[in-house]
């Protein structure tokens, strides 16, 4: 990713977004009293689509509530005691923080005063290429910690010590290697190693930011890569000693099927790659999934043999792709992907009207006429109006013999 120094962020789509030019009136950006942040600077710096829109600004919450009431703008204190204020203007939503510098901090949570100084703001962020600021108005760009530089070489460096930064926050550790897989090209090498001397420091963080941490790495650019290394550097050994190398040969063989079968990267299907059926629900459980994320990994990890359209009609569309790419069958995978998944053209109402009595054996036949359908590759109405035939008069001499 090509990087250039300009003066100012360049233009970009996001810019032009309904109520961005009111907030920043309301804000005072022609004073520079708001600077956009983080994200959406680097990403426009990288010419990547942005996502959110973070604004920082030297005015006190409870100031940045007055100014965006008194423009229009519903103002929600999303997390008003650390000075997020969050601003809906035309019905794009922006996170306005005001400026602050840590107070005490835990390894999880900070303490923080708010500030007017645009540097110490700066000072307190992780990595430098996130420390970046655009005026809102002018669109001058302020780097205080050569994050643009760090930027165009693909390097993600901590902001002054990384073993401070990392005891500021442990979540750190696993941002620098997300960040690397995103956006890097080579590990900055007192990172790595700050991320090595503290990586037992994960064990103090709660399982959910683990787990949104690990999802959002999975399906970045260069995951394998970033994988294999801190399997190489035991980062994972304190919290999830599970993955291992077999994991990532079989996640990276999962991201060829993914690519051979045009079919787009996910990050429980890639985490089911690195579990197996005798481990993943654990992990699962100790990641604290949602239900429905560790029924998938267990559906993902089940056998894959049989016809790949019977398969996307018993496990549905997602649970036969996940199934069909693990067992390394990308072009199946393809095929359902771009299949509709048909109803059985009959009910039991009809095998009762074929003589089968109420209760039971309505169900047992109704699910003998769906087995052959489907084992006939989901044969039209007349011919599954003749399978039911069968079906039930076999039902019929059965109970007739008994």
């Amino acid at each position: 990713m090509a990087v250039t120094e300009p003066a100012t962020l360049p233009p970009a789509d996001w810019m032009t977004r309904p109520g961005l030019d009111r907030l920043a009136e309301a804000l005072g950006a022609d004073a520079g009293a708001a600077r956009y942040v983080g994200g959406a600077v680097r990403d426009t710096l990288l010419g990547i689509p942005v996502a959110d829109i973070d604004v920082a600004t030297i005015h006190p919450p409870q100031e940045v509530v007055r100014r965006l009431q008194a423009a229009g703008i519903k103002a929600v204190p999303t997390g008003i005691a650390h000075g997020t204020v969050t601003a809906v203007a035309e019905g794009t939503v922006v996170e306005v923080t005001t400026l602050r510098r840590d107070v005490a901090t835990d390894g999880r949570h900070a303490e923080v005063a708010f500030t007017d100084d645009w540097q110490a703001d700066a000072a307190r962020r992780d990595f430098t290429m996130n420390a970046l600021y655009a005026d809102m108005a002018s669109h001058r760009l302020y780097d205080h910690f050569g994050g643009i530089t760090d930027l165009r070489a693909g390097r993600i460096r901590f902001i002054g010590d990384p073993l401070r930064r990392i005891a500021e926050d442990h979540l750190r550790i696993l941002r620098f290697f997300r960040f690397l897989a995103r956006f890097g090209n080579a590990p900055d090498e007192a990172g790595l190693a700050a991320c090595v001397a503290r990586a037992n420091d994960l064990m103090a963080l709660s399982r959910e930011r683990i787990a949104d941490e690990l999802l959002k790495l999975l399906v970045a650019r260069d995951a394998i890569g970033v994988l294999r290394l801190m399997i190489d550097h035991a980062i994972w050994q304190p919290v999830l000693p599970e993955f291992d190398a077999a994991g990532i040969d079989r996640l990276a063989a999962l991201v060829d099927g993914e690519t051979a079968a045009a079919i787009a990267p996910d990050p429980i299907r890639r985490l089911a790659a690195l579990l197996d059926a005798g481990n993943a629900e654990g992990v699962t459980a100790r990641l604290k999934l949602s239900n429905a994320q560790r029924k998938r990994v267990g559906v993902a990890l089940g056998d894959a043999t049989g016809s790949p359209l019977a398969l996307g009609y018993r496990l549905g569309i997602e649970g036969a792709i996940d199934r069909l790419l693990l067992g390394g069958d990308p072009a199946a995978a393809a095929t359902v992907a771009g299949w509709t998944r048909p109803s059985l053209p009959l009910s039991g109402g009809a095998l009762v009207e074929r003589g089968l009595a109420r209760g039971p054996d309505v169900a047992r036949a109704l699910r003998q006429v769906e087995d052959r359908w489907i084992a006939e590759g989901f044969p039209d109405a007349e011919r599954t109006a003749a399978i039911a035939d069968d079906v039930v008069a076999q039902a019929l001499r059965a109970t007739s013999k008994a």
